[in-house]
């Protein structure tokens, strides 16, 4: 992360707080993370010319932190399948705003040719976190975060999509091995729905 001020922006005229939250992400054996204070977080959209209401940067603060920790659960999940977990850590990461990924990209052309399945709205933020396993070896990570129609209270909705980036064959190999999964899953959940809608037939 950038070293960013705490010193309010020009023409500021809310206080913002200057804590810090320290993440449960490891920054290496012995840190972890810190998440930037609500004026660190103002002052970076500031730098970046995007308008935000200053009485809304707490909150987006909230929901910053809390992504990231659920990002960094779904990362846990792909490493637990090489029995990794504990001594991960997140050696530096690049936020990616703009830029879409491959997959991305693909779910919006499959959105436009059949928009009643698929998304049609493009991730707003991407990241690539770059994590190190306790050998030493350094795995890229692709985050996309989507936003998803809000909850009948008007309580915003957030969905990730975080998986390895393909650029080894050990990576390739567990895409490959969860998309299976899942295609699997879904065919035993179909099939037991199918059974179940028939069984009371004469």
């Amino acid at each position: 992360m950038p070293t960013l001020a705490q010193t309010p922006a020009k023409h500021q005229a809310v206080d913002l707080p200057t804590e810090r939250t320290e993440s449960s992400i490891p920054r290496d054996g012995s840190a972890k993370w810190e998440y930037p204070s609500p004026q660190q977080f103002y002052n970076a959209l500031v730098r970046k010319g995007w308008e935000t209401p200053e009485e809304h940067v707490v909150t987006m603060v909230e929901i910053h932190n809390f992504l990231n920790e659920e990002a960094w659960e779904e990362v846990k999940k792909w490493e637990r399948r090489h029995n990794i977990d504990d001594s991960l850590h997140l050696a530096r990461f690049k936020g990616r705003p703009g830029e879409m990924s491959p997959k991305a990209r693909l779910y919006m052309f499959a959105g436009w040719l059949l928009p009643s399945r698929f998304n049609t709205e493009p991730p707003f933020d991407r990241h690539d976190w770059i994590i190190r396993r306790k050998t030493g070896e350094e795995v890229r990570y692709v985050i996309d975060y989507y936003s998803a129609p809000p909850e009948p209270d008007g309580s915003p909705v957030f969905s990730l999509d975080v998986r390895p980036a393909l650029d080894s064959f050990g990576s390739l190999k567990d895409r490959v091995a969860v998309a299976t999964e899942e295609v699997w899953t879904q065919f035993r959940e179909n099939g037991k729905k199918s059974s179940g809608s028939g069984s009371g037939s004469s």
